[in-house]
């Protein structure tokens, strides 16, 4: 079985989506995944692709949906792994390969942590937020992503594009618009 790195899986999942966008500039619809617990608002009808990809020495299937629009690209990843130590662990690794994507230098980073128990035992949930700036074909590039690990699962939500395409009411509403069911 073949490895895909990360930044080839989004690319695929993005040809998929340029390949699929017939809808109007920022069409906001629902998408609830089948194989994840999230909703989140596309801008777009989004495209899926699972593929098995390399986190930090962990294979995993991750399933990507992602939707294009005039240059920028909406993307959700998830991920099953092994145990939650591990999905803690695989965080760094998604944001270091979506960062080699694109030759970026991160402008802001945030993390965040929280426990939650709700009867049983507690969820741990981490947060890593990032904005970097980077070139592709020299052009300026933006990536603003959140990463999150909850209990075995990870996601990546990330918006990525020409900086100068970039609307932060946009951003704000497609992260914002990302829900854990």
């Amino acid at each position: 079985m073949r490895k895909l790195s990360l930044p080839l899986l989004l690319a695929t999942a993005l040809t998929g989506a340029v390949l699929s966008a017939c809808s109007p500039k920022f069409d906001w619809r629902d998408y609830r995944s089948n194989d994840a617990p999230y909703a989140v608002l596309f801008p777009g009808k989004p495209a899926t692709q699972t593929r098995k990809i390399d986190l930090a020495g962990t294979e995993v299937s991750m399933t990507m949906a992602a939707a294009e629009v005039d240059g920028i690209t909406f993307a959700v990843g998830s991920a099953l792994l092994a145990d939650a130590a591990k999905a803690q662990a695989a965080l760094p690794a998604m944001k270091t390969a979506l960062l080699k994507n694109i030759g970026a230098s991160v402008t802001a980073d945030k993390v965040a942590a929280q426990s939650s128990g709700n009867g049983g035992a507690a969820a741990q949930q981490t947060t890593l937020d990032v904005e970097a700036k980077g070139t592709r074909n020299g052009e300026s590039m933006l990536l603003i992503g959140r990463f999150v690990a909850k209990d075995k699962r990870i996601y990546q939500v990330i918006i990525m594009g020409r900086e100068k395409h970039i609307v932060r009411e946009t951003v704000d509403t497609f992260l914002s618009s990302f829900k854990l069911n």
